[in-house]
């Protein structure tokens, strides 16, 4: 084939692809699938990504019902939990965020959102009783805040009856919950507020890595 040929058939496959929306939504769509996959496969076998580091541990059914407390609030609207591996960060939030610290967290909540302050290192920071108030009038310890208040959170009970199916659910996902640890978890919980259940799970968080 003469250059001239060659010319002519690339020039008419560049323009079949440019002038048809079908065949060219198709091969991006092809293109995108397998950068995606040579960037996202490599990280299910990495051992940085898929195993816990040292300290991290399956949230207690206290912790995990203040998990899904913090999520149902919408908590993660204005909070992120993910601290970047920039200078500015580390000194105001600490050690940045790996990927071994959620192994255990479906979904995690990494995020850009910064209306409020990064929470990853939150845990051990302040007292419970600090959050109690925060949470029922966030003005009361940082008068500044923008935050809405939680009084509810203090009044309604946690109920018992949720805390199994949801660690039998994320058992099925890879969190290495135990029968014995199901069987227990409603009893944890009895007698407990969401208010309780919130503070505990905020009391967790960034505390394996300092």
């Amino acid at each position: 084939m003469s250059d001239t040929s060659r010319t002519a058939s690339a020039g008419f496959t560049h323009e079949r692809v440019e002038t048809s929306n079908f065949l060219m939504i198709v091969l991006i769509l092809l293109v995108v699938a397998i950068g995606g996959l040579v960037e996202i496969v490599p990280l299910f076998f990495q051992k940085s990504t898929t195993e816990p580091v040292d300290g991290v541990k399956p949230y207690t059914a206290v912790q995990l019902i203040g998990r899904d407390i913090y999520l149902r609030e919408g908590c993660y609207n204005c909070h992120s939990q993910m601290i970047r591996p920039f200078r500015a960060e580390t000194l105001r939030y600490g050690h940045y965020s790996v990927a071994g610290e959620f192994v255990y967290d479906h979904p995690f909540q990494w995020g850009s959102k910064r209306t409020g302050p990064d929470l990853q290192r939150v845990g051990g920071k302040y007292s419970d009783e600090w959050h109690r108030i925060h949470l029922n009038n966030p003005r009361d310890v940082v008068p500044e805040s923008n935050m809405p208040a939680y009084p509810w959170l203090e009044k309604t009970p946690v109920d018992p009856s949720v805390v199994a199916p949801r660690m039998k659910a994320l058992r099925m996902v890879g969190v290495p919950y135990t029968d014995a640890e199901i069987a227990a978890g409603p009893g944890e919980v009895q007698g407990k507020t969401e208010l309780d259940a919130l503070v505990a799970y905020l009391q967790v968080l960034g505390r394996a890595l300092k």
